[in-house]
């Protein structure tokens, strides 16, 4: 595609600290499900096996990989599969590295492969988050929405956002 731009989705230290966390823990409790298993206990082998690997599995489908704008488009790109954001109707783009700072999340993934669903904090209210480093927030304003997204370039990605041509 000629008109598409593209932007990496950098984790920063808080996501690699806390998905390495989460890996750790869910790999160990597995790991000593496999080790101490009553073998023929298949509630054993559920919950301390194929739970906490099938929770890690599933979470890694949900990472952010990157940014890409296309047309009048935003497209999250995920492992295996996208997220679109029509930008007809985007106010703003403003960068803030500060946008997610004392944020408390309400529905979503808090820092295993990413930081996306629902979040809110004083300044922003209620917003939605793709995010993977928070030091490289963008704000996008929508009439009724808020989105916030941490490409690599940050101020790039606002600058071509503001100077876009309406469809």
């Amino acid at each position: 595609m000629d008109n598409e731009i593209r932007f990496e989705a950098p984790w920063g230290p808080m996501l690699r600290i806390l998905t390495s966390a989460c890996v750790i823990f869910l790999v160990g409790i597995a790991m000593i499900g496999i080790i101490t298993s009553p073998h023929h206990n298949i509630g054993w082998i559920f919950g301390m096996v194929i739970l906490p690997l099938t929770i890690l599995i599933i979470s890694s489908f949900f990472m952010i990989r990157g940014y890409v704008l296309f047309d009048n488009t935003l497209i999250i790109e995920r492992l295996g599969w996208q997220t679109k954001i029509d930008l007809s109707k985007l106010a703003t783009a403003e960068v803030d590295p500060t946008a997610m700072a004392k944020s408390i999340r309400t529905f979503g993934n808090g820092g295993m492969f990413c930081f996306a669903g629902l979040f809110h904090n004083k300044t922003l209210g209620t917003y939605r988050a793709f995010a993977t480093d928070m030091r490289k927030c963008v704000i996008l304003r929508f009439p009724n929405r808020i989105i916030v997204v941490t490409p690599d370039e940050p101020q790039r990605f606002a600058t071509i956002l503001r100077n876009r041509k309406p469809a």
